[in-house]
């Protein structure tokens, strides 16, 4: 802003000042008063692309007599804006400077101006100056001094600027530590050890990367080995759009999203015919793109002249690396050469996921170039913390009307996520200078989130009020906050589990949301997962659970062999005594059981594995194979309603000796579709909510979308933030106002 508002003054014959505060921007200009509206216009119609005016206020004082416009130094002290600037990916002006033979940035992997570069990544605190970014221990030399203080240069006052005599340096490593090689013959040797097939670890903007040849399976092989990830898809990077359109179908909205700012993964329909080894993305047809978007990224991708798998630096599970010695020692192993330099990054930012779900790109994973960025409410709330759930975790903070969601900080299952995940929380309360009230938690006890809070309120602030929300309802508010909303209306939360209000497992659920709390309206009938948490990794467990349900009796004429004669024993006897059994009412489980039926996935390698298989299968149906058939199900008049499942189980098996799975799949999705119809149409709440880890399935949101639209609701999906839980933390917060 402050670049732009000096050419302003300087377009409109002002004099005056600019300086960037804790709070936002103050501007003082003193000159012609017609010149001062034309000023005014300009700053709030045409402003840089990622200025975001909350709110401009204005007044008149006595003329000072300014002799010119300065931009003065910006003070420290005061409270701190909630409005930060993420990591911006690269410009097309400095990608031309680095592939420029004359200029000082040729081949430089730093290079950077006020319209890109890193931000929320290097940010020690606010205001956003370089003395207080990782950049400040890098002296500016002669000439990036003179570009900073040009107005008429697209550095001017660019806090990251640096070339390669004054700022950050590259370094290859060996896996024995020693320094192959540096600065650019570091990075021609990386690109030539990657067409060896070799796995390259680099330290990226939001923290480390793997990289391989994205044509070579043996090499992919070797790396899923190394990573232990045996089949869930990776994500490649290309140099730029006409290398992803050669990989896959790209539409308008997709290919905005790709080469944003944010420049985050987009999962896209892949093409059949391509170079991309088939261990890549195994049994799918999406494909998750991103294009190069720092100048280390562009300048690797050149000299490798090909796609390459982007995968995050990190061991199975735990948090990405961010420090080059933290890397050296948890990637040994997995990495054959690591890419280093001494920029430091101050928090791990994963690349950000998203898709396009009923004509809108919505987020998936939420971290670079999103990250921070808030999300602003119609009335204001206290100072509080979020903690979110278990899985896809992030926290939040509250300031006013904003609402600050930290990056992705994925599962809680480890220690070192369960450190990273204190340290963020820890993070945001010091960079916005939060002093919460009161401390937002998910309604489980046994989440490391909420085992958290009881350390954070025994050990660091005793008094600090403390507030469960259930799972279901945050899930239901963080989409409410997105779009800010009110009650009353009908939630609909789909997911793979969340403790209910009954100490069941709910994730089928209908909740009619009230000013103060909402009401369980109508749910799927709930069956046992034999094994509980294991049944979330075992497809076949939440199969065998129906069936139980359905006829206890004939649990071995159902065992599609995909149990031994000892499991199945062990587990009828489990479910018999009810020995770890928990009750669901799961979709998300129910989505497992299906696929296991169908013989698409017994046993889940990664999260999420079966349901998106089923979802692969019901979006392979084209032309005469497509049907709008759906399979019969019965409502039990109840308070609330439930949903009996039965009947679809039941016709399933049928169709599976005459069908193919492709079509009981579209089938499934359809039978889904038509239940959300027939609940909101019961309901009578013309606001519809969709939320939930389910709602990542294009083909369910399409198609209820579709059939809830044409009934007349007005409907309402998430978009800048997931479904997931990676919302439960923006939704708890928001629960504030209703909890009472």
């Amino acid at each position: 802003m402050r670049p732009f508002i000096v050419r302003l003054a300087k377009q409109f014959q002002q004099n005056g000042w600019v300086v960037n505060t804790p709070v936002g921007v103050s501007i003082t200009i003193e000159g012609d008063t017609e010149l001062q509206h034309k000023f005014l216009y300009q700053l709030e119609h045409h402003a840089p692309a990622l200025t975001k005016i909350e709110s401009l206020s204005i007044q008149e004082q006595v003329p000072e007599q300014f002799s010119d416009f300065q931009i003065k130094s910006s003070p420290t002290k005061g409270s701190r804006s909630t409005f930060v600037l993420p990591d911006i990916a690269t410009c097309s002006a400095c990608l031309i400077d680095i592939f420029n033979p004359v200029s000082r940035f040729y081949r430089y992997p730093f290079t950077s101006c006020s319209h890109c570069g890193p931000r929320y990544s290097i940010m020690q605190t606010q205001p956003y100056d370089r003395d207080r970014t990782t950049m400040a221990g890098f002296n500016v030399c002669s000439d990036c001094k003179l570009d900073y203080g040009s107005n008429d240069n697209r550095r001017f006052h660019a806090q990251t600027i640096a070339c390669p005599r004054c700022g950050p340096a590259l370094s290859l490593i060996g896996i024995n530590g020693k320094v192959l090689a540096e600065n650019d013959r570091a990075l021609i040797s990386a690109s030539q050890f990657l067409k060896q097939g070799k796995i390259l670890a680099i330290k990226g903007i939001g923290g480390f990367q793997l990289l391989v040849d994205a044509t070579n399976q043996k090499a992919i092989q070797c790396l899923r080995t190394r990573k232990k990830r045996p089949q869930k898809p990776f994500a490649l990077m290309v140099a730029g759009l006409t290398a992803a359109q050669e990989l896959c179908f790209i539409n308008t909205l997709e290919q905005e999203a790709l080469t944003s700012y944010a420049a985050p993964i987009v999962l896209l329909k892949r093409r059949n015919k391509n170079s991309i080894a088939e261990a890549v993305a195994p049994d799918t047809g999406l494909l998750g793109i991103m294009l190069a978007y720092s100048p280390l990224h562009h300048l690797l991708l050149h000299d490798f002249g090909g796609p390459l798998v982007a995968t995050s630096g990190n061991c199975q599970n735990e948090p990405i690396c961010i420090e080059n010695d933290q890397a050296l020692t948890r990637l040994e192993g997995i990495a054959d050469y690591f890419l280093i330099h001494n920029r430091n990054i101050l928090r791990p930012l994963d690349d950000s996921v998203v898709r396009l779900i009923g004509e809108k790109i919505t987020v998936l994973r939420r971290a670079r170039g999103y990250t921070p960025m808030p999300v602003t409410l119609n009335t204001a709330l206290p100072d509080m913390l979020a903690l979110g759930g278990q899985l896809k975790n992030t926290v939040a903070v509250s300031r006013g009307r904003q609402i600050i969601v930290s990056q992705h900080l994925g599962d809680l299952g480890c220690e070192a996520s369960q450190q990273q995940f204190e340290a963020s929380l820890t993070d945001l309360r010091k960079f916005y200078q939060i002093e919460p009230v009161k401390l937002m938690q998910d309604s489980h006890r046994g989440y490391s989130s909420t085992l958290s809070s009881e350390r954070l309120k025994m050990l660091a602030e005793p008094s600090l009020a403390k507030e469960s929300v259930q799972h279901h309802y945050a899930h239901i508010l963080s989409c409410m906050a997105e779009h800010s909303l009110d009650p009353p209306l009908l939630g609909i939360a789909w997911d793979g589990s969340g403790l209910g209000n009954d100490n069941t497992l709910w994730g089928g659920e209908f909740l009619l949301m009230r000013t103060n709390g909402f009401k369980r309206f109508a749910h799927f009938r709930s069956f046992s997962l034999p094994g509980g948490t294991k049944a979330i990794q075992e497809p076949r467990r939440s199969a065998l659970g129906l069936f139980y349900e359905m006829d206890s009796d004939r649990l071995f004429d159902w065992n599609d062999q995909v149990f031994s004669e000892p499991e199945l024993k062990l587990l009828q006897s489990a479910l018999s005594n009810q020995v770890n059994c928990p009750r669901t009412s799961s979709v998300g489980r129910l989505f497992d059981a299906v696929a296991s039926l169908l013989g698409l996935c017994q046993i889940n390698q990664y999260e999420g594995q079966a349901a998106m298989l089923l979802e692969s299968c019901a979006m392979n149906t084209q032309g005469e194979m497509r049907t709008d058939e759906h399979y019969p199900y019965r409502l039990d008049e109840s308070e609330p309603l439930v949903i009996d499942w039965q009947v679809i189980v039941e016709k399933i098996l049928e169709d599976r000796q005459c069908i193919t799975v492709d079509v009981i799949s579209e089938k499934f999705h359809n039978t889904l579709s038509e239940i959300i119809l027939a609940i909101a149409l019961r309901a009578q709440e013309q606001k519809i909510v969709l939320s939930g880890g389910c709602f990542q399935n294009a083909c369910l949101v399409e198609k209820s979308l579709s059939k809830l639209k044409a009934a007349g609701f007005t409907v309402y999906c998430h978009e800048k933030i997931p479904p997931n839980d990676g919302g439960l933390s923006l939704g708890q917060l928001y629960a504030a106002n209703y909890l009472g």
